[in-house]
């Protein structure tokens, strides 16, 4: 079952939650959205098949999605949230310029920052600080795409594609063979290197970034629920203190888990 609420709707933007419950792996009946778009998800993950191929979403990985762009979505692994960033035609063709089939974008943690205080603070002052948030989001995609865009696929590229998506899943949940850059790679049945190479070519940062990535994630998480203190989370998502998550934190989205927490705190309070 599909549910979408429209937080903010104007003629130029506008910005959606949709969750998902249930299991669906069959493909969606094909669609095509008229207005441009930047999705971005909260929890949980799906596939979507797109101008550029077939792709897995989670919380590290969005999209862009081009006006009338045909695509559809299968949900195998249960439920999942996210958000729909989306811009009128016009205004998309604006900020994006030529058709580039974007399609599947890396999410680094400054921006899933970005993305949870939008949604903290969208009803604040829609017409300006909202629409500013927006289109710096999406340019930030957009630019991303461009520099490197996550490969669509080839025959020849679909061994990387299969063991980036295994690796993935085993550090998304902390399976213990991810403990390890060599203990990952043993478990998949490659070597180290070429469990780092296919990062690299498939996500444009290496196995070792994305990895401290999803354990930032996290840490946002349990930050933003205030019921945990940084010393906590750090022993909760394995880092070796307090220390080493601030460091962390301030590599990945360039603040302290206080400062984290505070914006977190105005967003609640707005």
């Amino acid at each position: 079952m599909l549910t979408a609420v429209t937080l903010i709707a104007r003629p130029d933007f506008s910005v959606t939650t949709w969750s998902c419950t249930g299991g669906h792996a069959e493909w969606s009946e094909p669609e095509s959205p008229s207005a441009g778009r930047f999705v971005l998800v909260r929890a949980g993950r799906f596939r979507r098949r797109g101008s550029d191929g077939p792709s897995d979403h989670d919380v590290t990985v969005g999209y862009l999605g081009e006006p009338g762009e045909i695509e559809q979505f299968a949900h195998p692994h249960g439920g999942d949230a996210c958000t729909s960033l989306q811009l009128s035609s016009d205004s998309w063709w604006q900020l994006a310029g030529e058709p580039q089939r974007p399609g599947a974008v890396y999410v680094d943690a400054r921006l899933e920052l970005a993305h949870r205080r939008l949604l903290a603070t969208c009803r604040d002052d829609p017409d300006y600080q909202l629409a500013e948030d927006l289109v710096r989001l999406v340019s930030s995609a957009l630019h991303s795409a461009a520099r490197r865009p996550i490969p669509a696929g080839t025959p020849a590229r679909w061994s990387d594609r299969r063991i980036v998506a295994q690796a993935r899943d085993a550090i998304r949940q902390a399976d213990p063979a991810a403990a390890g850059l060599f203990p990952l790679a043993a478990a998949l049945e490659v070597s180290p290197y070429r469990l780092s190479r296919s990062f690299s070519r498939e996500l444009g940062v290496s196995v070792t970034r994305y990895r401290n990535r999803v354990r930032i994630g996290k840490a946002l998480d349990l930050l933003r629920r205030g019921d945990s203190t940084p010393t906590d989370v750090a022993a909760a998502l394995g880092f070796a203190d307090q220390a080493h998550l601030s460091r962390s934190l301030r590599q990945h989205t360039g603040r302290t888990p206080a400062a984290v927490r505070r914006e977190f705190r105005r967003g609640a309070t707005a």
